[in-house]
């Protein structure tokens, strides 16, 4: 495989096919989800499916903002923190 991608460029051709292989999951994971979608449609309990769905992603976006948006601890004071541990272990 190795040899596979020194033949192609290098890490030049190497990140070609790994941009060619993403694309590639991305579309095959598109097409299997107009799939699903158009399976859901058919359903009779279709209204209820989607209710479901919101809540559910109203429920992601809660946590991934939760994880993502919180601030970091401010740099300065940590560097301040370190410090003061630093001389607490020395005095003693």
């Amino acid at each position: 495989m190795a040899g596979d991608t020194e033949a192609r460029g290098g890490l030049d051709g190497q990140a070609v096919l790994l941009a060619a292989g993403l694309a590639d999951l991305a579309v095959s994971g598109v097409s299997s989800a107009f799939g699903a979608v158009r399976g859901l449609l058919r359903r009779s309990d279709a209204a209820e499916l989607a209710a479901e769905a919101e809540r559910d992603l109203t429920a992601r976006g809660r946590l991934a903002l939760d994880r993502y948006a919180s601030a970091p601890p401010a740099h300065l004071e940590t560097l301040a923190r370190h410090a003061l541990a630093r001389r607490a272990a020395d005095d003693v």
